[in-house]
């Protein structure tokens, strides 16, 4: 990828799912870095919110109430941008939600809720995007996978299900766009579990309430990674040991990653408290109060640094390589003992 990209100072960024999680603190650090921003999310109230805090730093903001999953409001985000700025420098699909619960228990309109913002969302944020970059002089798309990109899991089978689909389509798209010469980068970033409100805002079948399984990773990574990647094309990007870990193993060991999975993911994204029979979630409608929040407060140790992610990143190409290696020995030796 030889595509020249602006620093985050000169940049025009397109952040969706803006208003909480990943979204939110790449919007924070992105404003603080000098980043002129489009906010969207679903919740006008929040972004509201947000664009006050964020004006108040001295940040140029744009916000848009928008559900990723219509076009016409995607269309809208590009248009503001345009209209506003004059261009789009990165455009990051970042709004997604989850469903925990066995698959034959969750109901069909609950599915395809789901997919139609973790997939769709991001087919609609990325074709916008490159309709735009394509006239103005290029730039970078960045989407939000997931470790579970690469691998599945029980309980939240069409979560997974959905990043196997981000992938697919990010990786074709970026082919095609290759092909013809398009001045543009295309990143799939892959987290590890993020302590946002994940959990929170997720819809919930099962008995108890559910909670991400450890190693759990802050949001602060995620939106480091973005920004370097905004400006530095890459590829993709693992962000936390674990998810390449996870990878790995997958993909070279992947029945006994699979046994390894079913022996501990069961239990370990469950909490010991009982689901509220009227708990609420943000699948279908967003959550409306403007308490913005970066971060649940996990019930497991927060890595607040990952030396795998700074490494793939910033060193060269040969530490990189010898990460990924002795990831992939740690995902070995994990498999055999779960094997025996």
């Amino acid at each position: 990828m030889s595509v020249k990209l602006r620093r985050i100072n000169e940049q025009v960024m397109v952040i969706t799912g803006a208003t909480s999680g990943i979204g939110l603190s790449t919007a924070r650090m992105a404003a603080e870095r000098g980043a002129r921003l489009v906010l969207a999310a679903r919740a006008d109230d929040a972004l509201d919110e947000l664009a006050h805090e964020l004006r108040a730093r001295g940040a140029l903001v744009v916000t848009v109430p928008a559900d990723v999953g219509k076009i016409e409001d995607v269309e809208r985000i590009g248009d503001a941008a345009i209209r506003e700025f004059g261009r789009i420098d990165t455009w990051v699909n970042n709004a997604g939600i989850s469903i925990f619960g066995r698959i034959e228990d969750v109901s069909p309109a609950d599915h395809h809720r789901l997919f139609q913002t973790n997939f769709w969302g991001v087919v609609n944020g990325s074709l916008e995007a490159v309709k735009h970059m394509k006239q103005r002089g290029g730039g970078a798309l960045i989407n939000l996978g997931s470790e579970l990109s690469d691998h599945g899991i029980p309980l939240q089978g069409m979560y997974a299900a959905s990043k196997h689909a981000v992938k697919g389509f990010t990786d074709s798209l970026r082919m095609e766009l290759e092909k013809e010469g398009a001045p543009m980068s295309v990143t799939l970033v892959k987290p590890s579990g993020i302590d946002t409100m994940f959990a929170v805002h997720a819809k919930n079948y099962m008995e108890k309430e559910p909670k991400l399984p450890a190693p759990v990773y802050a949001p602060e990574l995620v939106a480091d990674a973005i920004l370097y990647a905004a400006q530095h094309p890459k590829r993709d990007v693992f962000v936390g040991g674990a998810a390449k870990m996870n990878s790995s193993g997958a993909r070279f060991l992947p029945r006994a990653f699979d046994k390894y999975v079913t022996a501990t993911m069961f239990k370990n994204q469950k909490m010991d408290i009982p689901t509220d029979p009227g708990r609420r979630d943000a699948l279908h409608k967003p959550d409306h109060t403007r308490e913005l929040r970066e971060r649940q407060g996990s019930p497991h140790r927060v890595h607040e640094r990952s030396p795998y992610t700074a490494a793939q990143l910033r060193s060269k190409q040969i530490t990189t390589a010898l990460l990924g290696g002795g990831a992939l020995l740690a995902a070995f030796a994990l498999s055999r003992r779960t094997a025996r």
